[in-house]
């Protein structure tokens, strides 16, 4: 079954099922996970709006200028996917792959043609491996978050919604300053912990960042926390200084805990491929266990995903669709696709 027929079962016959359901009792906690499961469809569906009018509304109206695909079909294709972000070495690996495709199966059609592109998206996503485990695991606790990310991407605000996120699932959250250099830095992140009802441990201004994390680890320890979340600097132009304070605070906290650091990257989908460039400046500073996109409502280029997945080979296991606390969801390739191109799946 191609992707197009899997995502429309999946997401435009809600209305059927809704129905069928009526006739089979469900218990409250089946009606809330149903529920809570089309909220989130809404949410990717609305956050994607702008790219989806920059990438599948161009999709259909190129396919409509064409009867059958040509040189010329391809070259347009190519621009759209570049002017969405999914970045060059995405774009030119995916329309090679539609160019061969098409010649093998004599394919002329411009929307198979824009199916087998969804089709492509949605493999070349998994094609490091499908065992993706978004989530934390808590098999040993605490588990320790480390948050990186430039000055600006919604770092701050991120690891406020990480914390409600965890926090809705019964978990004990600590957070820990130590962007000790930012102004205001620490200050931001006590006023979500006392919004949220959480702890936090901060240093002094200009404190070693290693020593606010030594000490936020042995607090979250001793307060029996599930999760501990460190803020860190933010700053790329000195990348020694980043890498020697980075270094040190995973030293200092690998000495205390048992189970792996986990480190997730900020990207603000609205940087489009410089917020590629930022993830490959940090992957040479630590080993990043997670992308986390923030604004993607804000931006019409939602490629910035591919690119990321194609050209660095590390998943996006959350993702921000608003400004409220609430619009935070785990990583759903599925839903992501569908809130991309649900114009042409609803065109097949």
């Amino acid at each position: 079954m191609g992707l197009f027929k899997f995502l429309k079962d999946k997401f435009l016959k809600k209305d059927k099922v809704k129905e069928e359901s009526k006739v089979v009792e469900q218990s409250p906690s089946q009606i809330e996970k149903a529920k809570k499961e089309e909220e989130s469809v809404q949410k990717y569906d609305e956050a994607l709006t702008k790219s989806r009018k920059n990438f599948s509304n161009k999709l259909q109206e190129l396919a409509k200028r064409y009867k059958t695909v040509n040189e010329d079909y391809f070259e347009e294709l190519e621009e759209i996917l570049i002017e969405a972000d999914c970045g060059v070495s995405f774009t030119l690996n995916i329309i090679e792959e539609l160019l061969q495709s098409s010649k093998e199966n004599g394919l002329t059609d411009p929307k198979e043609i824009n199916e087998k592109l969804v089709d492509k998206m949605f493999l070349n996503y998994l094609k490091e491996g499908e065992d993706i485990q978004n989530e934390i695991s808590f098999d040993l606790k605490p588990k320790v978050l480390l948050v990186i990310g430039v000055n600006g991407v919604g770092k701050t605000t991120t690891i406020a919604k990480i914390a409600n996120h965890y926090k809705k699932m019964d978990k004990k959250v600590t957070l820990v300053a130590a962007d000790t250099f930012r102004a205001g830095a620490k200050e931001q992140l006590t006023i979500w912990s006392n919004r949220l009802g959480i702890d936090i441990v901060t240093g002094a201004d200009n404190e070693d960042p290693a020593s606010v994390a030594f000490e936020g680890v042995k607090t979250g320890k001793n307060n029996n926390s599930d999760l501990i979340i460190i803020d860190t600097a933010g700053r790329l132009q000195n990348k020694t200084n980043l890498m020697d304070e980075l270094r040190k605070i995973i030293k200092v906290v690998k000495k205390d805990i048992d189970s792996p650091i986990e480190c997730f990257l900020i990207i603000d989908a609205t940087t489009g491929q410089n917020g590629v460039l930022q993830a490959k400046a940090f992957k040479e500073l630590v080993d990043i266990t997670g992308i986390v996109i923030t604004k993607m409502d804000g931006t019409s280029k939602g490629g910035i995903i591919l690119a990321i997945r194609e050209e660095l080979g590390i998943p996006v296991r959350f993702i921000g669709l608003g400004e409220k606390l609430d619009d935070f969801e785990e990583f759903d390739l599925d839903k992501y696709l569908y809130g991309l191109c649900s114009g042409l799946i609803k065109d097949e």
